[in-house]
């Protein structure tokens, strides 16, 4: 119940942290499992929001494991259907967790369920595609192993910016993995190498490669013209959306700097906080407002706040 009310929310929510969506097969994402994702890393826990927020069916997210300390943090981790997988730089007795969290996958692929894990291991703010880890292979390889007709969707996530809200994304689907393409009777570390270069063959035409110095390529890649007219008609409007939400924006996002050090998490907790604050502070102004003028009409800002944070993301900077 949780993970469906917060995906509705991420799902009116997309279009304000998103100014441009750009997918080269639509028609993936009411793909049916037993299904697995395999995606490059380039923006934290945001990568998993997004997905999730587009496919149809429910989308288990393979996170890092030292997330889940605690037992509630657990529990509520686990209502957003992800599943905790760990790092050698987490500590070699956590390691044995990763083949209940492998099991329970299977689990979710017998039941045609969709898994989501990024093939890179780690998350790093960059334009570039890094040598992939095992564990998609191995996950893959065992539940071909076990008889489950599982596919593997490689994805690649472009972003136009790591720091700037509101996005433009350009996401590529490549083609289906199956256990044919694999050869399955190499043995298991062949299997795993075949896998991985043929993943790394699917997400490398797809992954941008940009120097983060390099603004001209950037630009001609991910930036997304605006018409005159356009900013025309949404001048005023913009500057009323940058008035309206400064006092929520700034604040949180200085906040975000300072608990997250600048690191490559920082994009994804400031999407994440806006997502839970904004309507709480667009509530909030509405029943002030309503309870100075007594007027039905301050309700009206529940409409006004995103309109003019809409027109606002529409011309303010785009990249990084």
């Amino acid at each position: 119940m949780l993970y469906g009310l917060v995906k509705l929310v991420a799902k009116v929510a997309f279009r304000f942290y998103c100014r441009d969506l750009q997918l080269n097969k639509p028609g993936l994402l009411q793909c049916e499992g037993p299904l697995m994702l395999a995606v490059n890393h380039p923006n934290s826990f945001l990568d998993a929001i997004i997905l999730c927020t587009l496919f149809d069916k429910p989308v288990y997210s393979l996170a890092r494991g030292d997330a889940f300390n605690g037992r509630w943090i657990s529990r509520i981790l686990q209502s957003f259907k992800m599943l905790p997988v760990y790092r050698v730089s987490e500590g070699v007795e956590n390691l044995e967790e990763n083949y209940k969290t492998f099991e329970l996958c299977k689990e979710i692929f017998k039941q045609n369920g969709i898994v989501l894990i990024f093939s890179e291991g780690k998350c790093i703010n960059e334009w570039h595609l890094r040598p992939l880890k095992k564990g998609t292979a191995r996950l893959a390889l065992s539940s071909w192993a076990d008889g489950i007709p599982l596919k593997v969707l490689p994805i690649a996530m472009n972003y136009s910016s790591f720091e700037k809200f509101g996005k433009n994304i350009r996401m590529f689907f490549g083609e289906f993995i199956t256990s044919q393409e694999v050869g399955l009777e190499d043995g298991h570390g062949k299997s795993i190498q075949a896998f991985n270069s043929i993943l790394e063959q699917q997400l490398a035409p797809f992954v941008f490669e940009i120097d983060k110095t390099d603004q001209q390529k950037l630009k001609e890649l991910l930036y997304v013209s605006q018409p005159f007219l356009k900013k025309i008609v949404l001048f005023l409007p913009s500057i009323a959306g940058w008035l309206m939400h400064a006092p929520l924006y700034y604040p949180v996002k200085k906040f975000v700097i300072k608990k997250t050090n600048s690191t490559d998490h920082f994009d994804s907790v400031v999407v994440a906080l806006l997502l839970v604050a904004y309507p709480l502070y667009v509530g909030v102004i509405s029943l002030l407002v309503f309870s100075w003028t007594s007027q039905w009409y301050a309700f009206l800002l529940l409409l006004i706040f995103p309109a003019t944070a809409w027109s606002h993301l529409q011309l303010k900077k785009q990249l990084a």
